[in-house]
């Protein structure tokens, strides 16, 4: 054999290596990022309501409303709220409401934040414990995603993991996993995690940041060496065909 077969064959072999290499750390990366099955964009919720049943009197907000924290939202009729008051029953103010004398009840933000989910009318009656209207929290963005992992991609979650969150737009935002909910069935962690973003800024990308808009959140997983992916891949397969 010549030493120009020789050259070629040794720059065969190299070029067979530098191409089984470079799609091996291609397969590794892929095997160390995880889609969500569903995503979407949520924040920190709080109820409006009142443990006394009542008439409503009066409404000041509108659903979609920016409301500031002790701002009006509702007033209330009670005549059962009425006559706790003059037992002492009830606290007069707090950071939901304040009441006053007649039985008439004003509830207000507990935080600021937008309106939501207004369930009442002036002149309709609410019964006790009812919920009136709903808050979502001013700057208490975050992504609720669920993920079908197998136990060995679920125990390669590292705390505070890194995650990508693609808007509708095809703008990507960095977050990192803040807590993790977890269900294991067949094998499989049926996971749903809050990941949090200081991207996620209310009504930023022409209002796509906002409640309930769908995402999609893609999870790195903890990296094990180079060939952990391959290896992990090997198994899978393994598993699959019985052996």
């Amino acid at each position: 054999m010549s030493w120009k077969s020789v050259l070629k064959l040794v720059f065969g072999v190299l070029v067979i290596f530098v191409i089984v290499g470079a799609l091996t750390i291609v397969f590794n990366q892929r095997q160390n990022e995880v889609t969500s099955a569903t995503a979407s964009i949520e924040s920190e919720q709080y109820p409006v309501g009142i443990d006394y049943g009542g008439t409503v009197t009066a409404s000041f907000v509108k659903p979609g409303a920016h409301v500031a924290k002790g701002q009006k939202l509702f007033v209330l009729q009670s005549p059962s709220l009425e006559s706790d008051l003059k037992k002492g029953l009830v606290n007069p103010k707090t950071v939901a409401y304040s009441v006053s004398a007649g039985g008439v009840i004003t509830l207000t933000a507990a935080v600021a934040g937008t309106v939501t989910g207004i369930k009442t009318q002036t002149g309709s009656f609410v019964q006790a414990g009812e919920v009136l209207a709903t808050i979502d929290r001013a700057g208490s963005l975050f992504v609720s995603a669920q993920y079908i992992l197998t136990a060995r991609e679920y125990a390669r979650i590292a705390d505070g993991a890194h995650v990508s969150i693609l808007l509708p737009n095809q703008v990507a935002i960095p977050g990192r996993v803040q807590t993790i909910e977890v269900q294991t069935t067949s094998g499989q962690a049926k996971s749903t995690l809050r990941v949090v973003s200081d991207g996620l800024v209310d009504g930023e990308y022409n209002d796509l940041v906002t409640t309930g808009t769908p995402v999609q959140a893609t999870l790195s997983l903890r990296q094990d060496g180079v060939l952990a992916g391959v290896a992990d891949g090997w198994d899978d397969f393994m598993q699959k065909i019985g052996l």
